[in-house]
């Protein structure tokens, strides 16, 4: 029950009160050095008390995975698309055409820094951490996806917050069939780097 109790208010602190304050107007230094030590724990958690190793696994079905993101990454590009050609068609394309090396330099960055933290977080940490917490396997991956929504409040976005909701979904859905970091982070980086470079990069935190 106290191990039950503990991680319960671990996954508030660190999954809804940490991000909800990202949202608050105060000091950037502190909104850092909240972050910085917040992950240093988690890696902690990660490494010496749940005891997960950060190899990558040789029995991945890379095959599987590639045909199921292509498909998925094809469906997001066509709604993207549209949705940039109605709502936003003079920011369509506009970073890989104007700024191309930009688009590569943020392309790299975003995938390297950005995402493999987020997955080592929201999926690697979530799923192994807490997911005794939960009977219900829907549910649980339904309360990923809406904590992972949680984590970009700081945007101030509706739109953003529905994105990373059913990336959220699709992510968690992956790492939950796959239960490999790297795939997961790959995906997470395809979605990501293609909705920069559809044109909504500036909605999301990107430099344009």
């Amino acid at each position: 029950m106290k191990t039950t109790n503990y991680k319960s208010l671990e996954l508030f602190i660190a999954f809804v009160l940490v991000p909800v304050s990202f949202a608050l107007d105060y000091a950037l230094i502190l909104k850092l050095i909240v972050g910085f030590v917040g992950f240093v724990y988690i890696l902690f958690v990660l490494i010496r008390i749940e005891r997960i190793g950060l190899k990558i696994s040789r029995q991945l079905n890379w095959k599987q995975f590639w045909r199921d993101t292509i498909i998925k990454l094809a469906i997001i590009a066509v709604l993207t698309h549209i949705y940039m050609w109605f709502y936003d068609s003079t920011n369509l394309y506009v970073v890989v055409i104007n700024k191309p090396l930009l688009w590569i330099a943020i392309v790299f960055v975003y995938s390297f820094f950005s995402v493999y933290p987020q997955e080592l977080i929201y999926r690697t940490f979530f799923f192994k951490r807490y997911d005794s917490l939960f009977q219900n396997k829907t549910l649980f991956l339904f309360i990923n996806a809406a904590l992972f929504s949680l984590g970009h409040i700081f945007f101030k976005n509706t739109m953003v917050m529905i994105l990373t909701f059913i990336g959220g979904l699709l992510f968690a859905l992956t790492f939950n069939k796959t239960k490999s970091t790297v795939l997961v982070s790959i995906e997470h980086a395809i979605y990501g780097c293609w909705l920069f470079t559809v044109g909504m990069g500036e909605m999301l935190g990107f430099p344009t």
